[in-house]
């Protein structure tokens, strides 16, 4: 589940001289996860109700998460409860600069969550999406 601006991942890599976009991170995990013999649902969204809908449908169904919550990290409660509810492992992917503009890492799901990776964005899914497979 990727959080706020993750969709505009592209215009920061470029800005950088990097060439990642949501796409390209995407087609990386669902190769993996293929590869893994995993399934794999993804939700890119901006909007609170939409993400955590997709959190209470996939509840019964979903044995890990992975998290980029981006400004989520330092606001919304609501996902970081949703995820302490239903207690299914979770990951969070923290950007770092130069793909994120802040500095801080501090994230309100560090609670919540098994881990953090903060990686280049596709070596971070990757590793994430390996370490829940592997707990």
């Amino acid at each position: 589940m990727q959080g706020p601006n993750f969709n505009l991942i592209g215009v920061r890599s470029a800005q950088i001289g990097e060439h990642i976009t949501l796409n390209k991170i995407n087609s990386a995990l669902r190769k993996e996860a293929r590869e893994l013999k995993a399934e794999l649902k993804i939700l890119q969204t901006a909007k609170v109700d939409r993400a955590l809908t997709f959190l209470h449908r996939n509840r019964n169904w979903a044995e890990g998460i992975i998290l980029a919550p981006m400004a989520w990290a330092h606001y919304e409660y609501s996902i970081q409860e949703a995820l302490a509810l239903l207690a299914i492992p979770s990951i969070q992917i923290i950007l770092k600069p130069p793909f994120a503009l802040s500095e801080t890492s501090e994230s309100i799901f560090d609670a919540v969550c098994l881990k953090t990776i903060t990686k280049e964005p596709v070596s971070a899914y990757l590793s994430a999406l390996q370490s829940l497979l592997n707990q």
